[in-house]
């Protein structure tokens, strides 16, 4: 049995550490500054609050970090300070270039890092998400869910290999339905919304009702989404390609969310007002 520390149970977080207890481990959280919703949603899976992050950091053997991507170097470093020892995986949406920086961060202070990439939704279903692992150290995590729904893949020893994948699959599945918006709000700013809908289903029936059904469902997720365009930007970048698509796809994201604000989802409407009304930040 394996102590493991998650920081932190957010939705993905929480279904992670939930596969990791059915896998025979204990897993652990710290509730200081964390929401009440949080709160809840860890007692439910049975985690164990240990309250701060420097009584984390001295009970477990292993921390998983799963937070929103502009958090991931942040949160690494407090670790450090915490002087834990021990298996770190970093499981965010980072470019593989900030996953090579952080584990450079960790390794030398004697921590044990792993390079992962997250790719599909909650693990609340078999065969629908799969953590990806590289690093000498990958078969480590891998061992911790050997009984539960989070399927593991190594895929090599190289650090920046798993969060590389995660961004090139990222790139397609969420920079599009960036795009799929910007092309509805302006279809419809030039009154060619219904002429494109009768198009796309001519080319694929049901096609426009899927992409109304991708944007709305987005909206909810743009706050973390945007950093991630921004991670995937310079991913293409580093490889010596454009970022410049992401890092629209950044901004449209960045207009969803501020649109969405404390409501809990947006009318397509909605949507389209928020693309075509705000400014870059």
């Amino acid at each position: 049995m394996t102590k493991i520390g998650i920081l932190h149970p957010g939705e993905m977080g929480v279904s992670i550490a939930a596969s990791a207890i059915s896998s025979g481990h204990e897993v652990y959280w710290t509730s200081e500054g964390r929401s009440e919703t949080t709160c809840l949603r860890a007692k439910k899976q049975g985690l164990i609050d240990v309250k701060t992050p420097t009584q984390l950091c001295q009970t477990v053997e292993m921390i998983l970090s799963v937070c929103p991507p502009h958090a991931a170097e942040d949160l690494a470093q407090s670790v450090i300070e915490q002087g834990f020892k021990g298996y770190y995986l970093d499981a965010n949406a980072i470019s593989p270039q900030r996953a090579i920086k952080i584990g450079q961060m960790l390794e030398e202070t004697g921590i044990r890092f792993i390079d992962g990439g997250i790719i599909g939704g909650p693990a609340w279903m078999p065969k629908e998400t799969c953590l990806y692992l590289s690093g000498r150290v990958s078969h480590m995590v891998a061992d911790c869910f050997s009984n539960g729904l989070l399927e593991t893949r190594i895929i090599g020893q190289v650090i920046g290999k798993a969060s590389a994948l995660k961004m090139c699959y990222a790139a397609y599945s969420k920079g599009t339905t960036a795009l799929l918006a910007a092309i509805l709000a302006t279809a419809e700013s030039h009154g060619v919304r219904d002429e494109l809908y009768q198009h796309w289903d001519r080319d694929d029936k049901g096609f426009s009702e899927q992409v109304n059904r991708r944007i709305t469902r987005v909206v909810a997720k743009a706050w973390r989404f945007e950093g991630e365009m921004h991670e995937i930007a310079s991913t293409f970048q580093e490889a010596g390609l454009p970022g410049g698509f992401h890092e629209s796809a950044a901004e449209i994201y960045r207009r969803m969310a501020a649109a969405q604000g404390e409501s809990e989802a947006l009318s397509l409407g909605e949507i389209m007002d928020a693309l075509w009304n705000q400014n870059p930040a």
